[in-house]
């Protein structure tokens, strides 16, 4: 690792052991543990739930710390998921080391680790979420020869008394990019990207976002913290310590943070839209080809498009995820995809593909030759929102990512969803009336899952029980034609929001 890459990390362990943190050993944790005056250790792991789990440890020798990071530790597997029976319900945690980060909130001096989770065998647990990402990247390497790297974009609402924004107050819905006073969190906000970077986050930047209002007794305030991109295994590890994170500032703030995926009717809802580039072996972005995007890109474009549908079931899981796929929220209701295009399923953003000398034209003293940096380019699926099991919805996508580079007619069928314009104007209406919908309900969300779940099972990624957990939860809701009962009934939508409101 280069000398200013560990001097201006912001991960104390990575700047003290002078390595990368995929580079991290048990001995180096050990060693920082000893070095540092670290008297707990923590492991961290998810759940059926999607949320965090957490086990303590206090340190009392170097021969425990050898015993904990050398074997784990057990734990109940039937507490943690309904499939495990309890009659054998034992299951290992085993450190990643890789994930190892200074606990930012603890009383004591703490490091904490994501595990990962072993069978009495020592085999990975097949329906752990975690290891089916792994299976489905290790397939689309092993099928590709080519890696998926991803970002995520963490929108949440903060939740306060209303007395809040009596001074300085926060335009209705139109708080994005706002700044301190007219935005309230946003020391929050900041405070929160620095323990992500902290806990080994790649932070991108964060900034308040559109969604703001006040009730008679509450004021909401939207923010989003954008990652950049990174290996897709540890990007779901990284968004679910950043919602731990968040959720622990809340606390400490005396507010409340949501990822709800809608908060009220006519609001601005938050996404958890991901980012991907496909990359070579050596992190080279491979999804540029001239001054456009390269046919490997606009193949995993198509692939998504062909599973958006069943997609959801695994970004899009509680009824309130349908209130917020509507038109024109900026959020996509059509299967199609565009550049720069908001109201599409599939976004390509400005990604410096033109070789420009914006910065000497804004700073006319600029004399150096500006370089080109290429490989910022990326592809955005706006589906997904806050309610996403993460490591399922990552699996899925890789699938359908290696899906669509497979598929014989990638290209035309990309060509055929392409679209330029803004779908939700009334003067494009027949090109929004020509495109396929998206489900409208979790209901309808599982039928698309049930239709592709042998897509999903080949080759053993997702196991079956896996995909019919999923039909049946989403089933369990019935919420089949949920938007059109409610439609005005605002009490009963309050009602269904503060059911949801902290949800994974």
């Amino acid at each position: 690792m280069r000398e200013y890459e560990v001097l201006m990390n912001p991960h104390p362990i990575v700047k003290y052991l002078r390595k990368p943190a995929y580079e991290f050993t048990r001995y180096d944790i050990i060693r920082f543990i000893e070095e540092n005056g670290i008297e707990q250790v923590n492991f961290h792991y998810v759940g059926e739930d999607g949320k965090l789990k957490t086990l303590n440890f206090v340190i009392t020798s170097r021969h425990y710390l050898e015993s904990i990071f050398a074997t784990g530790e057990r734990v109940d597997g039937s507490s943690l998921f309904s499939y495990v029976e309890a009659s054998s319900s034992d299951l290992y945690v085993i450190p990643k080391f890789r994930t190892a980060f200074v606990n930012p909130f603890s009383e004591v001096p703490a490091l904490d680790l994501m595990c990962a989770y072993y069978t009495k065998e020592g085999r990975p647990l097949e329906s752990a979420p975690e290891y089916i990402l792994r299976k489905a990247h290790e397939r689309f390497k092993k099928a590709t020869g080519m890696k998926v790297k991803a970002l995520g974009e963490l929108e949440y609402y903060v939740i306060a008394p209303a007395e809040v924004n009596q001074n300085f107050p926060n335009t209705d819905q139109k708080g994005y990019h706002a700044s301190k006073p007219f935005a309230k969190f946003e020391q929050l906000r900041v405070e929160a990207m620095r323990y992500i970077a902290q806990c080994g986050g790649k932070i991108k930047y964060s900034h308040s976002e559109v969604g703001n209002f006040t009730t008679e007794d509450y004021y909401y305030e939207q923010h989003e913290i954008e990652f950049n991109p990174m290996d897709v295994e540890d990007l779901a590890d990284k968004l679910v310590i950043a919602k731990w994170i968040l959720r622990n500032l809340a606390a400490k703030y005396g507010v409340t943070v949501s990822f709800a995926p809608k908060i009220a009717q006519g609001k601005a809802g938050s996404g958890l839209h991901i980012h991907y580039m496909i990359a070579d072996m050596n992190d080279e972005n491979l999804m540029v080809e001239g001054d456009g995007l390269s046919p490997v890109a606009l193949k995993t474009i198509a692939g998504l498009l062909d599973k958006a549908k069943s997609l959801t079931a695994f970004g899009n899981t509680i009824p309130i995820s349908y209130l917020r796929l509507v038109p024109n929220q900026e959020a996509p209701t059509r299967i199609c995809w565009g550049e720069t295009n908001r109201s599409a399923l599939i976004r390509v953003p400005l990604g410096w593909i033109l070789k420009t000398q914006m910065i000497k034209d804004a700073n006319p003293f600029e004399t150096a030759q500006v370089p080109y940096i290429p490989g910022k380019q990326t592809v955005e699926f706006r589906v997904p929102d806050g309610s996403a099991d993460i490591y399922h919805l990552l699996a899925g996508m890789v699938m359908a990512m290696q899906h669509g580079i497979e598929m014989p007619n990638a290209l035309e069928m990309a060509e055929k969803l392409h679209v330029e314009v803004d779908i939700f104007k009334p003067e494009n209406k027949h090109i929004r009336d020509r495109l396929e919908s998206l489900p409208s309900s979790c209901a309808e969300s599982a039928d698309y899952l049930e239709k592709d779940r042998e897509f999903y099972q080949q080759d053993g990624v997702f196991p079956a029980g896996t995909i019919d957990r999923f039909i049946n939860q989403l089933r369990s809701y019935n919420d089949r034609d949920l938007s059109e009962r409610l439609f005005g009934k605002n009490e009963q939508i309050r009602e269904l929001v503060d059911k949801y409101l902290h949800y994974m």
